[in-house]
């Protein structure tokens, strides 16, 4: 999954693809480079990002995922990053087969029925709080026991609101109201949450935990990016959300042929 940032204030690509025509040249790229699916976001969640409306969203995304996701886009799937109904909607209308909600359904009480109507792919992720308010202080029992007793609640709801439950997959939202301590746990456990039953997606290109560990600014956190995607990968992950999608999609694609979990013999990434 490529990320598709039209933000000028995502925290590691912010304001780089504000304009609409370069990002969609830049998911295009993201797709050349093996990406399946385009994961196109108007709004940024970092630490402290401001809300905007739907208009400003749908005003940003709208001719991104309409030239991603229509007659002549690159072939990938696109996914719509939003807790909004109204944009969900538009963006599935203008083509769009999964949405992204970091919320799991919260945010906006319409999206769970909007997306059970169109019977699109789904992604539930945890996070404390909102966007504003998830780092003041994040605390848990025990996070990774906690985050699959939420996500398994935000499922069992999704399912209850008409969403087949085979169209939902789970995020445990690294990075989002969760220490360092809490990362690596999660990311050390994350086989826990496979009892869960569905596809579990994984967030941690370029995230803040990377830079305590290595020290390096958002752009220069390749290498702790690909060993979490690869220890995600053997712990049952199935879905890997990056900025870096050529090295990660190649880094995966040997990790897998160790594995045995890719035929070597057939050569290239996809």
């Amino acid at each position: 999954m490529g990320i598709v940032n039209v933000t000028p204030d995502s925290f590691s690509d912010g304001g780089l693809f504000l304009d609409a025509g370069r990002a969609i040249e830049h998911g295009r790229q993201l797709a050349a480079e093996g990406a399946e699916v385009l994961d196109v976001g108007g709004e940024s969640t970092r630490p402290g990002a401001r809300a905007v409306s739907a208009e400003e969203e749908l005003e940003r995304v709208g001719p991104v995922v309409e030239a991603l996701a229509g007659p002549g886009g690159p072939g990938a799937l696109v996914s719509i990053d939003t807790s909004k109904a109204r944009v969900a909607e538009a963006a599935l209308d203008a083509g769009a087969s999964w949405v992204n909600d970091v919320t799991a359904f919260r945010g906006d009480p319409e999206l769970a029925g909007l997306c059970a109507e169109r019977r699109c792919g789904v992604v539930l992720m945890h996070m404390l709080g909102t966007p504003r308010t998830m780092q003041e202080d994040p605390r848990y029992d025990d996070v990774v026991d906690d985050v699959r007793a939420f996500l398994a609640e935000r499922v069992e709801s999704a399912v209850s609101a008409g969403i087949e439950e085979e169209r939902i997959m789970v995020d445990p939202g690294i990075g989002f109201g969760k220490t360092l301590e809490h990362n690596l746990e999660l990311l050390l456990r994350l086989g826990e949450l496979r009892e869960l039953g569905r596809p579990i997606v994984i967030g941690s290109s370029r995230k803040s935990f990377i830079a305590k560990l290595i020290g390096r600014p958002a752009g220069e956190r390749l290498g702790g990016t690909i060993a979490s995607n690869v220890l995600a990968l053997v712990a049952g992950a199935e879905v890997f959300r990056v900025h870096d999608v050529r090295a990660v999609a190649e880094a995966l694609h040997v990790a897998e042929a160790i594995l045995g979990r890719r035929d070597w013999r057939a050569g290239g990434v996809g």
